[in-house]
């Protein structure tokens, strides 16, 4: 099932707000986790387990590391759920 950008986002900022405890009006696109929301690496693998579980996604250590912003993680949602639908990705799943 594939979800709109927006829909993704505002999951996101959902998790986002919930798991660090922040007004889910401060997690806009731009938010970076470490700067602006105060983020350690042990609150971002928790916050990663959220996000595995809920979109069903697997992120490697390395792939966390590069989700350095919500968009960086709304970018790295759309492309997995692109892939896992047969949409546009080389690896795609064929339908």
């Amino acid at each position: 099932m594939t979800q709109s950008n927006e829909e993704i986002l505002s999951a996101v900022a959902e998790i986002v707000a919930d798991t660090l405890n922040v007004p889910v009006a401060a997690v806009v696109p731009g938010t970076r986790f470490a700067e602006d929301l105060d983020v350690d690496s042990l609150t971002m693998v928790e916050l990663a387990v959220v996000l595995q579980d809920r979109f069903d996604l697997e992120l490697s250590d390395d792939e966390l590391k590069d989700l350095n912003t919500v968009q960086d993680v709304v970018e790295h949602i759309t492309a997995h759920d692109g892939m896992a639908v047969g949409g546009a990705g080389e690896s795609a799943v064929p339908a």
